[in-house]
């Protein structure tokens, strides 16, 4: 008789853990799928981003009234991503995506395929850069929606810091309607962000007034809009694209460019292999320093925020062109 008692307590128990078992895995599941998702679709909008600068201005104006989800891994750079199809998913169950079409392809054809409720293109309201004119033509443009090459145009809209005042009012625009409750706090936030951003601004052009050269070098051609904003000439080693690999006649013309401007500093950046800049340093006897395109942020970032990177963006090109 006490065996039968001992045998039926202990199947009672093992019972018992098996369905707690269940259902901690079930409330995990549950977490883990809001985190992943940035929260619970049901009662907060969901922002997704595929570049740090949209999660910064997306953070700064919604508050606390939406969840922002930044598909780009930290320190891995925009122009390498690549999308899951939970991440996909994850686009096409987005209340607002915000980007720059022509930076990221995955996210370009992610966003005509699944249609998400509201896009904000930050490409249908800025003046524009052409591609071809990275390295030291400054002329933008506007473009014209109806016949848009997204390649033909340099996506780093974000290095002029007058563009994200223009992205983060188009963000509260489209956040109040979404939640039209809560517009005047988008519109607070905007506002306050903009008056930081208009600081920036300032510091940029009075730090960079009077330097003894305004050419610069760096690794890949992403500051035409930077250069542009505050008189300088960008040179870049690469294209747009970091990935492209330099001929040696392009080596060559840089470094020519580096003598007959009397360049002192090779910049790379962060997200990419800095080789290239600093063989081209090395032969000339320069020096090396980051440049950071802010395309992520990681702990190898030079500040918390976009705000402190572009600081010290502004510092490095300060101490490289010799500017009072």
């Amino acid at each position: 008789m006490i065996m039968i008692v001992m045998f039926f307590l202990r199947s009672f128990r093992a019972t018992v853990a098996a369905l707690g078992a269940i259902a901690l895995l079930a409330t995990a599941g549950c977490s883990s799928s809001a985190s992943q998702d940035g929260s619970d679709a049901d009662s907060t909008t969901n922002i997704v981003v595929g570049a740090y600068p949209f999660e910064y201005i997306a953070s700064q104006v919604a508050g606390d009234h939406a969840t922002v989800t930044n598909l780009l891994a930290p320190g891995a750079d925009s122009h390498d991503l690549e999308l899951s199809p939970r991440q996909i998913g994850q686009v096409s169950a987005a209340d607002l995506v915000i980007y720059q079409s022509g930076l990221q392809a995955p996210m370009d054809q992610a966003i005509e395929q699944q249609t998400p409720t509201h896009v904000l293109d930050t490409a249908t309201f800025l003046k524009l850069r052409p591609a071809t004119a990275a390295a030291d033509d400054q002329d933008s443009h506007q473009i014209d929606p109806d016949r848009y090459d997204p390649g033909a145009y340099d996506p780093h809209v974000w290095l002029d810091p007058t563009n994200m005042v223009e992205i983060a009012n188009q963000t509260a625009a489209v956040l109040s309607q979404i939640q039209p409750e809560n517009a005047d706090d988008f519109a607070a936030n905007a506002a306050q962000l903009n008056s930081r951003l208009a600081d920036l601004d300032s510091q940029f052009t009075s730090g960079l007034s009077n330097c003894a050269r305004t050419t610069f070098i760096t690794n890949h051609a992403a500051f035409g809009y930077l250069a542009s904003r505050y008189g300088l000439e960008q040179v870049g080693i690469s294209g747009l694209s970091p990935d492209e690999e330099p001929s040696p006649a392009r080596i060559a013309q840089v470094q020519q460019i580096a003598k007959d401007n009397g360049v002192t500093t090779i910049f790379y950046e962060t997200a990419v292999s800095p080789k290239v800049a600093q063989t081209i340093a090395s032969d000339l006897g320069l020096s090396t320093d980051v440049l950071d395109p802010i395309e992520t942020l990681s702990p190898e970032s030079r500040g918390n925020d976009y705000l402190e990177v572009m600081s010290s963006n502004l510092d490095s090109l300060q101490k490289a062109n010799g500017c009072e």
